[in-house]
């Protein structure tokens, strides 16, 4: 008798009133009573459904992340294996640009560019090459931060429902790392890293600087490309052969330099444009989306957001670069530097990372 106790009300009533079903014949064919019995069932096997699977917690979103979880749950350990082929692939694209360059492009611009342009394009070429590898072999190697999970006493805004341990502000869990990241921006699968307080320097540093020498090799090699497509055209339209296979080496191999270069230019250059945009706003690209939800949720009661991590678009600049003298602007940002960031990640007073006025 206990078990019948556990039904609602409702429940109970439908349930009695399906026990004084009659038979088929007693209905004497009275359809509109028959329809409402068959009604009464079904309310009831609804109601006995809905039981079963009720949770007062539950809403569309769960819902839609419980169906999802095996999807989510294979990229994150999909991206683990193929972060290392990511990055081979990085190495192999840029060494087959470096191996074009200095085989083909540089010895033709020795021997046909004046001496000034020459000049130019050995030291720029040179200086971007260096802070790129730099950059990049950076971003890859240096840890993003995590909070020291056997300290207690570190200031925190919550606790991790995964890692279980104290979470401090701007700190969130990366389920590919498996490990909670300071500051983090987002896991980055082309570094097989993830981007957070103490590499997304290097990180941005590398999209930027990748970018810019992109954009050099696209447009100091136009005149090549357009030149060696017309020849390789030409193939088809000769039947005797008029290059040597030396030429249609060079031909081709300028063609994939300049697709290469101009392709890779224009994704990195909406990403970093985008990453600047955040950094001017003193946001990450995880807290992009938790403040316009929070934006969006003042503004319907009539308040404001302000984002506290913003310092002003100078000094946001400032504090991501780690400048503290105007000369840091050379030897920090255009000239290899593995100077650390301000701070530890764990707190962010303002206080920390105010300007010294002696300094400057």
């Amino acid at each position: 008798m206990s078990r019948w106790r556990r039904l609602s009300p409702t429940a109970a009533r439908l349930f009695l009133r399906c026990l004084h079903l009659r038979p088929c014949s007693a209905w004497g064919g009275r359809g509109g009573r028959m329809t409402g019995r068959l009604k009464e069932l079904w309310s009831y096997g609804r109601l006995l459904l809905k039981s079963l699977c009720f949770n007062a917690l539950c809403n569309f979103d769960v819902f839609l992340d419980s169906i999802f979880e095996p999807v989510y749950w294979l990229v994150d350990h999909l991206t683990r294996w193929f972060g290392v082929v990511f990055v081979c692939l990085v190495i192999l694209l840029t060494s087959s640009v470096l191996v074009i360059v200095y085989y083909f492009v540089l010895p033709l611009i020795i021997s046909t560019y004046p001496a000034h342009w020459v000049t130019w394009h050995l030291c720029y070429g040179h200086w971007n090459l260096l802070m790129i590898v730099f950059h990049y072999y950076k971003a890859i190697r240096t840890s993003p931060g995590h909070p020291l999970q056997m300290k207690t006493d570190i200031p925190s805004v919550s606790i991790c429902k995964k890692c279980i341990f104290p979470k401090p502000a701007r700190t969130h869990h990366c389920s590919i790392c498996n490990r909670c990241v300071l500051k983090m921006d987002h896991h980055c699968p082309w570094l097989n890293n993830c981007v957070g307080h103490l590499n997304h320097r290097y990180f941005f540093s590398f999209c930027l600087f990748m970018t810019m020498g992109c954009i050099y090799c696209s447009v100091s090699c136009w005149d090549m490309f357009v030149g060696a497509y017309n020849a390789v055209e030409s193939y088809y339209q000769t039947p005797e052969p008029l290059f040597t296979f030396t030429e249609k080496l060079f031909h081709k191999c300028m063609i994939y330099l300049w697709v290469l270069t101009s392709s890779v230019a224009v994704a990195l250059t909406g990403l970093t444009l985008w990453h600047a945009a955040l950094i001017t706003r003193g946001e990450t690209s995880v807290e992009r989306h938790i403040n316009r939800k929070e934006a969006r949720r003042l503004r319907d009661s009539g308040k404001v957001f302000r984002n506290p991590y913003n310092y002003g678009k100078v000094e946001n600049w400032r504090i991501f670069f780690g400048v503290k003298k105007r000369s840091h602007w050379l030897t920090h940002v255009l000239l290899p530097s593995d100077h650390a960031p301000f701070g530890e990640g764990l707190t962010w007073d303002r206080s920390v990372y105010r300007r010294d006025p002696t300094a400057i």
